[in-house]
């Protein structure tokens, strides 16, 4: 995957003020689109716990967006919070940090990405994205329940 030019992907501590309100941004959007009950968006405590890393998207010093990955055991990671900044909507930023969180995953030794998302609207970029990046749609993973609303796909890395 190319990414775009100047685009940097930094491991992210959540410390700053523009990914905080990224994250708030994805939360809340998260929350809009999704039925009580079916929203598994992680806060910032979630993000912070061993095992689950995020990095941030720089475009020339602008947050582009951010994406992380959990690991869920030896072999298999979930990515989660994928969310590209809107002035950055289109122009292929969430196929950067989809291939960026491969990558990552790769690098540790994972073989299989896993996802839960949404089905309404809201979601439909995203499924179109995990759809051409080669994800299948498969049932519930890790401690997930069908609910009628969510989306779980994999895919082999």
């Amino acid at each position: 995957m190319t990414l775009p030019k100047q685009l940097i992907f930094r491991e992210d501590d959540l410390a700053g003020a523009e990914i905080r309100a990224l994250l708030a941004r994805h939360l809340q959007g998260m929350a809009d689109n999704s039925p009580p009950g079916t929203c598994f968006a992680l806060d910032i405590d979630g993000l912070l716990q061993p095992g689950v890393t995020l990095w941030s998207a720089w475009n020339r010093g602008r947050l582009a967006g951010m994406g992380a990955l959990k690991v869920l055991d030896a072999k298999n990671g979930e990515m989660k919070s994928m969310r590209v900044a809107d002035q950055f909507l289109g122009q292929g930023i969430g196929h950067a940090i989809l291939g960026h969180l491969m990558t990552q995953a790769r690098a540790r030794g994972l073989s299989a990405l896993w996802l839960e998302t949404g089905s309404s609207p809201g979601f439909s970029a995203a499924l179109k994205l995990y759809e051409r990046a080669g994800f299948r749609y498969c049932g519930p993973f890790a401690d997930y329940g069908a609910n009628g609303f969510s989306r779980f796909m994999t895919r082999e890395i």
